[in-house]
């Protein structure tokens, strides 16, 4: 029995980790590595193990950096059985999707780019996968993993997938390994859900006690702010623009932040505190697929979101809210003065309808701008957060004018102290291997953990269990 680390090693994106047990040899995720374009290389590079070898991929769930390289593993000679939850193959198929379809477009840009520098009439760019690539890799998806019910993967390992309550469908995946008379239990977090978020989903569920973790580390050195005074910044900031005549822009990631934010208006306008009537667009034909899809698994949902489901209501529904799906609905909505709220991605504002809507509402000083997700340095999110006076968006300057609230409480991730719960109830592994974390993070949470040996692999390393 070993394991080896193949991606979100002293990183944050790009997990994967290959497990070999009893002459099988199972993948834990398969993602993509994200940042920025100098990642490209990255994501093209070979994964460390033959593709074709691997007889079996667990997803935990259905984020980029969790997924996003399983269509290329698929196209690199993978034709094993891809395990995880139906909510996730759901929500895999349409974020995979997305980015084939993004990587055909930058393909078609570079080579155009090039065409222009080198003067040839033929350039040819190949991007890293297809959206045929994409549907290909969707044959392979196969057993649906059921929460709390073990499966036998192949003799001798069996998996039990627990909610993680980190997006829809999220997962820990816990192994019984045997081989040669030799039993271990090992235990990947996945990414771990924060459980001061109470809008949607449950909390992460207790893991069981093991021998071995491969833990997430992504906040491992610090504490989220509280929920609660977010959620009213935010019916703050949507009455005082409103009440001037303006209009609320909201760059929004379209899973699982822009299904959050639909909850929270819904009960902002259902219990008055949100005093005016509000036009709301969602305006990402991403979120609107995957709000569907939220609206198709209540068996994912906490249990006052499953109340209001039961009862006949729609937890993502509120008057006066529009799906845009169409770019010219999305152009149409540039010409309203005020009243709307308009979420669209992307989250960061490096792409995206989210930077027309900018560029017509950023100049004017009774519109407000609300950011409630991360933002990378580089960013244009990030220059307006960090008080640009003013920003080029599509070549041209425009002046920050309007009102920028930044609110922090809606984190889906575990801060230091629900990681350390978490892992308290893991019962004392012997070992810790500690991934999906910025080296900083990694070396704060290690420092916590006084009971168990604590390994921070590098890419590549390997280990015997």
């Amino acid at each position: 029995m070993k394991i080896s680390f193949h991606g979100a090693d002293q990183g944050v994106t790009g997990s994967c980790h290959l497990l070999e047990c009893a002459g099988k040899r199972i993948l834990i995720d398969c993602g993509m590595y994200q940042g920025g374009r100098e990642l490209a290389e990255e994501n093209a590079k070979g994964f460390g193990f033959d593709p074709e070898s691997i007889d079996y991929l667990l997803l935990t769930h259905a984020h980029l950096d969790h997924c996003g390289r399983i269509p290329l593993l698929v196209k690199r000679g993978f034709h094993g059985e891809i395990i995880t939850t139906s909510a996730s193959v759901e929500l895999a198929r349409l974020v995979m999707l997305d980015a084939a379809g993004l990587q055909e477009e930058e393909a078609r840009y570079q080579a155009r780019k090039a065409k222009r520098h080198t003067g040839k009439s033929h350039v040819d760019i190949t991007p890293l996968y297809t959206t045929l690539d994409t549907l290909n890799s969707l044959d392979y998806f196969g057993r649906h993993a059921v929460y709390d019910h073990p499966m036998d993967i192949a003799p001798g390992i069996r998996a039990t997938f627990i909610d993680a309550g980190h997006i829809l469908g999220s997962a820990s995946i816990a192994l019984e390994l045997e081989e040669a008379g030799h039993k271990h239990r090992i235990l990947f977090s996945g990414d771990l859900g924060n459980s001061g978020t109470r809008a949607i989903l449950r909390n992460p569920s207790s893991p069981p006690e093991v021998d071995s973790v491969v833990m997430e580390t992504t906040y491992g050195d610090r504490l989220h702010k509280k929920l609660e005074p977010s959620i009213h910044e935010l019916y703050d900031a949507v009455n005082a623009t409103i009440r001037r005549g303006g209009n609320v822009i909201i760059p929004t990631f379209a899973l699982e932040r822009a299904q959050e934010l639909l909850y929270y208006l819904r009960e902002g306008i259902e219990t008055g505190k949100i005093s005016h009537y509000i036009n709301v667009f969602l305006d990402s034909p991403m979120a609107i697929s995957a709000t569907e899809i939220f609206r198709r698994h209540p068996e994912c949902y906490d249990t006052e979101t499953l109340k209001i489901s039961q009862d006949g209501n729609d937890p993502f529904g509120l008057p006066g809210l529009h799906f845009t799906r169409e770019t010219a609905e999305s152009m149409a909505i540039n010409q309203i003065d005020g009243g709307a709220v308009i979420m669209a991605g992307s989250g960061m504002c490096t792409g995206g309808r989210i930077r027309h809507h900018l560029k017509h509402n950023i100049w004017d000083k009774k519109n407000s701008i609300v950011f409630v997700g991360y933002a990378a340095q580089g960013t244009l999110a990030r220059r307006i957060i960090d008080g640009a006076s003013n920003v080029r968006i599509f070549g041209e300057e425009y002046p920050v004018n309007a009102d920028i609230y930044t609110i922090g409480g809606f984190s889906a991730h575990a801060d230091q102290a629900e990681l350390l719960a978490w892992h308290k109830e893991t019962g004392n592994p012997a070992t810790t291997y500690l991934v999906h974390g910025e080296e900083q993070s990694m070396h704060a949470f290690s420092r916590e953990l006084t009971d168990t040996k604590v390994i921070m692999p590098e890419l590549g390393d390997s280990f015997s269990l």
